[in-house]
């Protein structure tokens, strides 16, 4: 559980996770999902630590489950694909499910979340994958 590769792929998935989460949810599409939102629910100033903290055990979490999936089959594509099925997981299995039981946002917002959070979990596991194939024995 605590192999170099997934020390070293927790971190560095953190590092992508963190920074191009900021760029896409805080700075090219805040203005989109604020314009979807049904109810205005978010802090203002976020709390950066537990973003941080969540985005920490969120790689952990994927860079564990990637190390068993994988059977030593490490890679960037790999990667990629198994983080498809996390974004797949969290944008359409989680975000059908919040549409369903709250008002967060339209549809919209949330089929857009979807594609977006296809892509982005598919990146941080492609970095994940990378990094196992260029850490493990």
């Amino acid at each position: 559980m605590f192999s170099k590769a997934n020390v070293l792929a927790t971190i560095i998935g953190f590092v992508v996770m963190f920074l191009f989460g900021y760029a896409i949810w805080g700075i090219a599409t805040a203005e989109f999902f604020e314009a979807h939102a049904t109810n205005s629910i978010m802090k203002n100033p976020p709390d950066m630590l537990f973003i941080a903290l969540g985005n920490l055990i969120g790689t952990f979490a994927i860079s564990t489950i990637y190390g068993k999936w994988a059977a030593g089959a490490y890679g960037a594509a790999n990667g990629f694909a198994f983080g498809i099925w996390i974004g797949i997981f969290v944008g359409l299995g989680m975000g059908l499910l919040w549409y369903g039981t709250s008002e967060l946002m339209d549809m919209t917002g949330h089929l857009v979340e979807a594609i977006i959070d296809i892509f982005f979990y598919g990146i941080v596991g492609a970095v994940i994958g990378f990094v196992y194939q260029k850490t493990s024995a």
